[in-house]
């Protein structure tokens, strides 16, 4: 039997008009729950709803806003009496994929606004929902966490940031019978995945990683992976399921390969490349002027 019985329960997901967090809350629904879809646009987080059927509601709101957040969880709680799981899934990758120095300054911080900010307030706002009904809290990190973030460093920042705050609130929530779990993926096919893997500079760093690392898991089988996780309580849910030894042994692998990094010159190489095409410096030692 399930650690958790999802039947009967209430789940707010951010993201949710489609990929990972439309398949977890399908997934969910289909457990008996019922669902708050929460997406940036109205319109497309009411017609997620509708496709998944009754007891769901769909609801448009900016998660880089706190007040947009507080009102989303009341109104969750008005129309299916409480709340019991909230996922904090709604994220973004830098539109340049390129080095630290030569992203525009705006790009950067967006990326930490929405995928650290956004989980900020989507939990701050759920919590005392979730204390109260023993629930959930389900943050979607990434490998990214873990591995070496060069070209996208906003994004592994903020993932590195989110995995701390969720198992600071794993701790700080088992006094009141309530749980965190963060998620880590590798490559969810879903469609920022794939527009991140047309952009030059991913291309560039496809040339040195090996192909079952570039292999993608289906957004149904990130969603099962999380609803299962859900179900066990999980402390940590990782799709594909490799994902877990890397994690367990980051402390030695990841010194192995940021030494590779750090001394592979055709790695060099592609860094300066990356600045040349995506921030168009016309000399790479020089940094591009801010845009």
């Amino acid at each position: 039997m399930a650690a958790y019985e999802l039947y009967g329960k209430v789940a707010l997901i951010t993201g949710a008009a489609r990929g990972i967090g439309y398949e977890t809350a399908r997934q969910l629904h289909a457990r008996g729950a019922s669902i708050a879809l929460v997406d940036l646009g109205e319109t497309d987080a009411r017609e997620a709803a509708e496709r998944i059927g009754e007891r769901t509601l769909g609801i448009g709101a900016d998660v880089t806003d706190a007040g947009a957040m507080r009102a989303a969880v009341a109104e969750t709680v008005e129309r299916f009496g409480g709340l019991d799981i909230a996922m904090a899934n709604a994220g973004i990758a830098p539109p340049t994929i390129t080095t630290t120095r030569a992203m525009p300054v705006e790009e950067w911080e967006r990326v930490i606004d929405v995928n650290l900010m956004g989980v900020w307030h989507t939990v701050r706002a759920s919590l005392p929902q979730i204390s109260e009904r023993n629930g959930q809290v389900v943050i979607v990190a990434s490998a990214a966490a873990f591995v070496n973030g060069m070209l996208m460093s906003p994004y592994a920042t903020s993932k590195a940031a989110v995995e701390a705050f969720g198992r600071s609130l794993r701790a700080e929530l088992a006094p009141f019978g309530a749980s965190a779990s963060v998620v880590y993926f590798s490559w969810i096919d879903t469609k920022m995945v794939q527009d991140t893997f047309e952009k030059p500079g991913t291309k560039l760093l496809q040339e040195f990683s090996p192909d079952f690392l570039l292999k993608r898991t289906t957004p149904a089988a990130a969603g099962a992976a999380i609803v299962a996780g859900i179900e066990e309580r999980a402390p940590r849910i990782f799709a594909p399921k490799w994902l877990r030894y890397v994690s367990a042994f980051r402390g030695l692998i990841n010194p192995l390969l940021e030494r590779r990094v750090e001394r592979d010159s055709r790695m060099a190489a592609a860094v300066r490349k990356a600045e040349v095409i995506e921030a168009g410096s016309a000399d790479p030692s020089t940094p591009a002027a801010p845009r």
